[in-house]
């Protein structure tokens, strides 16, 4: 991780130098058809590497109110959340070279609007799976507490079952335009032109099968849990408590 971090931002800082101080033939063109320019090429499987290297990495650290993982699919949704959570910053650091680029050296880009809404697209697509893997997407207590356990159990059933009807009926019915776009490499239509309803819209089946996948995977893990009582107490976070209570007295 280390080594393919190092290797892409040292190639990214020649990039970025070489294009305000030595004018080279590079741009961000070429990160469309890296074949055609293999310095680019390096650094997109550097980067590639890093990424899926540290996502890797984070993954074995889980923080104070995430849930350790317990289902045979969590590995993978949190290798993808600490993705999306080094997306997030890769966003904000391409609007800020944009800023930079924009006021400081008058020269504006192209591209950095098209590349957010490319990032930005994946980062909720994975933050959706993130959200299964934690249990945190939208859930309705008031009846389910009052049920026996067997209920319980088939009502969580009959949740899966329903996201998963839902999952083969979307892939169903999205497959063939997703296939179809992907295999005409179909792109944006602007200045730029990335690809981003060819990668998008396969993206979205894909991430939706984990998704199903995750589910399950809750639903195995949880099986043999004891009943959960919930009440508006459980949205306090105690440890953002404590560390407000900490940098008050400091």
């Amino acid at each position: 991780m280390a080594t393919s971090l190092s290797a892409t931002v040292a190639l990214s800082a020649m990039l970025i130098l070489g294009q305000f101080f030595f004018e080279l033939d590079t741009n961000m063109r070429d990160f469309l058809s890296p074949a055609e320019a293999p310095f680019v090429l390096v650094t997109m499987v550097a980067g590639a590497v890093a990424l899926f290297s540290a996502s890797v990495y984070l993954s074995d650290t889980c923080g104070a109110i995430e849930q350790q993982p317990s289902g045979f699919f969590d590995i993978v949704s949190l290798i993808c959340s600490r993705l999306s959570m080094i997306g997030t910053t890769a966003v904000v650091l391409v609007m800020f070279f944009e800023v930079v680029s924009r006021y400081l050296f008058e020269k504006p880009t192209l591209w950095a609007n098209e590349l957010s809404l490319w990032m930005a697209g994946f980062l909720f697509l994975l933050a959706g799976l993130y959200a299964m893997q934690q249990r945190s997407h939208i859930r309705i207590y008031v009846v389910y507490d009052l049920f026996p356990r067997w209920l319980q159990k088939l009502s969580d059933i009959t949740s899966v079952l329903l996201i998963w009807v839902f999952t083969f009926l979307l892939i169903w019915g999205g497959y063939n335009e997703a296939r179809d776009k992907f295999l005409r490499w179909e792109t944006f239509g602007t200045a730029w032109d990335p690809p981003l309803p060819a990668t998008i819209k396969p993206a979205i089946l894909i991430v939706m099968a984990l998704v199903a996948i995750q589910a399950l995977s809750n639903l195995i893990a949880d099986w043999n849990k004891m009943p959960e009582h919930h009440s508006p107490l459980d949205e306090i976070d105690e440890v953002e408590i404590q560390n407000i209570r900490k940098s008050i007295k400091e």
